[in-house]
């Protein structure tokens, strides 16, 4: 599974990597609002939190669901400015359909996503899944988003207003703190892109992204736990570097959109990231009842083919179909000593794979 941009013909210069102070500042509302997603973040959300009006921390839990289980689109610019102020007048710029509809696509990976939905201001059956859906996160939210439907203008003005408070209160210093790094990223890549293509540029901002080419085109391909596919040939790709938004890994692909992906700064994204391939593998090989009895073994010291057959009565050959499974996961490590071949349970990945799985489903 995976998210797929169609690039083909696409000029290098309309692949541009920038950051953007609307989107951090939506990674920074997201992480208030979800502080167990963001552990290396602690310190800053409790902090934050701690120090919120109470008018203002009301009125960020009212219009939540626009950050908390995902972001809505309005919330990763494909025009990244200098300056907060002037991302939320290009916002001022969309109609109100467009604005609304992008608000209130609210539902987390949602099937309809890569296929358009009308704007709930004009579709009743739009409408009633938008409100289904802040009705979910609870009564105010709903009551939000029944304002914004019934009055979209003053609505509009009203989220300005927070996002401008929010400003003042706590993301200005945030934003002062990580623009240079956020900065340094995006020339890094963009300088990568320049001299040596896409494909080292996509790897260099993460293991997630990767240039895939052939006879019928070039793509981006996001490795996600979704399917979508999208086309960027005639608007182009940006890619926003975050500090705030790791483990989050964003793709912004709706219909009507110019495509958007999220990645985490060089700095944050430490030790790699497995794909979702590799920890579907890993779980699936621990699934069976017999290979973990030799994981047991196996986690104690290496052991030989015929050793471990002895401890779990089984053949030797049933022990190399099991080994084989777990060597396709990776989870073994081999080395040989004189005519055997020992085995071993690589204990580095096997600490990993509880990470590595809710780093993938939180991608």
């Amino acid at each position: 599974m995976s998210v797929t941009i169609d690039i083909t013909g696409l000029p290098p210069e309309r692949i541009v990597f920038s950051p953007s102070p609307l989107a951090e500042l939506g990674n920074a509302l997201h992480a208030l609002a979800e502080p167990a997603h963001h552990p290396r973040l602690h310190a800053w959300t409790t902090a934050t939190s701690a120090a919120l009006e109470p008018e203002l921390a009301d009125r960020l839990f009212e219009a939540d669901f626009m950050w908390r289980s995902t972001r809505s689109d309005f919330l990763m610019p494909a025009r990244p400015r200098e300056t907060l102020a002037e991302e939320l007048d290009d916002l001022d710029r969309l109609d109100d359909e467009t604005f609304v509809g992008s608000a209130m696509e609210i539902s987390c990976s949602s099937s309809l996503y890569g296929r358009g939905m009308p704007s709930p201001l004009t579709d009743g059956r739009a409408r009633r899944r938008a409100l289904d859906l802040a009705a979910a996160r609870g009564p105010r939210q709903a009551a939000f988003g029944e304002r914004m439907l019934a009055d979209p203008t003053g609505t509009r003005a009203w989220i300005r207003r927070l996002l401008e408070d929010c400003d003042r209160a706590f993301f200005a210093d945030a934003w002062r703190r990580v623009h240079v790094q956020l900065a340094a990223d995006a020339r890094h890549k963009t300088d990568l892109l320049r001299r040596k293509g896409l494909a080292e540029a996509l790897t260099a901002a993460s293991s997630v992204l990767s240039l895939e080419e052939d006879g019928q085109g070039s793509r981006i391909v996001v490795d996600k736990l979704v399917h979508g596919r999208t086309d960027a040939r005639s608007s182009g790709v940006t890619l926003l570097p975050t500090v705030f938004g790791w483990p989050h890994f964003l793709s912004l692909y709706a219909p009507g959109w110019q495509p958007v992906i999220q990645y985490p700064a060089a700095a944050h994204e430490v030790g790699g990231t497995e794909s979702v391939e590799a920890v579907k593998l890993r779980l699936e090989a621990l699934t069976h009842q017999m290979r973990m009895n030799l994981c047991r073994h196996l986690a104690r010291g290496a052991s030989s083919t015929s050793e471990l057959a002895d401890a779990c009565d089984i053949t030797p050959p049933e022990v190399s179909r099991h080994l084989a499974v777990l060597r396709r996961a990776g989870l073994l490590t081999t080395r040989r000593r004189g005519r055997y071949v020992l085995h071993q349970l690589d204990l580095s990945v096997v600490v990993r794979i509880g990470s590595d799985f809710l780093e993938s489903v939180l991608r």
